[in-house]
């Protein structure tokens, strides 16, 4: 469903994306269809890009890091997202999970730029 939209029911799965640069947002609630809508900033970059991305709630949120990922042109095996409080979020879970637990607002981190511990 996160592929290229195909006719029949992979075009109604496949994730809508939005593009821009932070500023203010209409709040995002879990839409009535069961799509959750996710904002997701990249913290590495100074201008802090994000990208809007609305899935099915029992999508895998490893997809939506995958996707994420692949939007902003991070690796997705060196990615997490994190809350704006800075709470890891576990990506085995559903998206609809993800958002009733810790809402739309996160950000994708490319964990090969934190903390470094190898010399």
């Amino acid at each position: 469903w996160l592929t290229a939209p195909s006719p029949g029911r992979a075009a109604r799965q496949q994730a809508s994306v939005q593009s821009g640069t932070s500023d203010i947002l209409k709040p995002t609630t879990m839409a009535s269809d069961g799509k959750v809508q996710f904002k997701i900033t990249l913290t590495s970059d100074p201008k802090l890009p994000y990208r809007v991305i609305k899935v099915p709630q029992d999508a895998p949120f490893t997809a939506v890091l995958k996707f994420a990922a692949q939007e902003f042109k991070e690796k997705e095996e060196t990615s997490a997202i994190i809350t704006n409080d800075g709470i890891g979020i576990n990506p085995a879970q559903s998206a609809g999970n993800v958002f009733l637990k810790h809402g739309s607002d996160l950000r994708l981190i490319p964990r090969d730029r934190v903390g470094s511990a190898f010399a």
